[in-house]
């Protein structure tokens, strides 16, 4: 197994991407720490279906934007697991809309939940690794943060910002043995773009070559690469997983 008795923490893993990653990870041996802003009913389901494949999961409620919270909930994992070999940074929202009609708000809470809450993470759970002297982080990066997108100036920056953080941590943390990368997807069929009107749907398809929209298991297998041993000199990387999208 890719994974074995390895301890993966995923941020935002209840459902959509981070849910996928914790189960291929889960499939390849690896114990599951994950996070969310609240432990409801989908959390449970996760933990169940990542129990399924023999190893340890564990849900923890809080908001990835809080600094002291999320040391205090790396402590709690740590403290739970005895170590954290992989850092997923895949907690995201959005709130679109031009710029021009924007509130501070808007701008301020996605810079927040995306953007800040990886330096969070990043900040409480490198001390681990840098110990170990081994380890692995991935951030969720988009397309949009590669390629600007009307109506998601606040996404698309935070997204930048996300390949931006990657390799300057990439280029700081490289001595210490721990590898830091970003996945950036494109069109991925998930419970949010389900909602989007069939036109919707169709024009993003369109503008696609691969001419379909791509699926979490997708992205999660990229994220196993990155994670494993198959990667072991591949650091301050963008992998986009977007089916020759932008």
């Amino acid at each position: 197994m890719l994974l074995e008795n390895k301890v993966a923490v995923i941020t935002g893993a209840a459902r959509g991407i981070g849910k996928a990653i914790a189960l291929k990870f889960a499939s390849e041996g690896c114990h599951i720490a994950f996070t969310d802003i609240a432990l409801d009913e989908a959390a449970e389901t996760t933990c169940r279906e990542v129990e399924n494949y023999g190893v340890t999961c564990r849900a923890y409620a809080g908001d990835a934007s809080d600094f002291a919270g999320v040391h205090a909930t790396v402590e709690q994992i740590v403290s739970d697991f005895g170590r954290i070999d992989i850092l997923v940074n895949n907690a995201g929202i959005t709130k679109d809309t031009l710029l021009l009609r924007m509130s501070e708000e808007q701008w301020d809470k996605v810079i927040a939940v995306n953007l800040k809450s990886a330096f969070n993470f990043l900040h409480a759970v490198t001390p681990v690794m840098v110990r170990q002297r081994t380890g692995s982080v991935i951030s969720m990066s988009s397309v949009v943060g590669l390629n600007g997108n009307a109506g998601q100036a606040n996404y698309a920056a935070s997204k930048a910002g996300i390949i931006a953080l990657t390799k300057s941590a990439a280029k700081e943390l490289g001595g210490r043995g721990i590898r830091v990368n970003a996945i950036a997807p494109g069109f991925i069929l998930t419970d949010m773009t389900a909602s989007l009107p069939e036109a919707t749907l169709q024009e993003f398809v369109r503008l696609i070559p691969m001419r379909r929209g791509g699926s979490p298991d997708e992205v999660a297998k990229v994220a196993l690469f990155l994670a494993s041993d198959l990667a072991s000199y591949v650091s301050g990387q963008v992998v986009q997983v977007n089916g020759a999208m932008g």
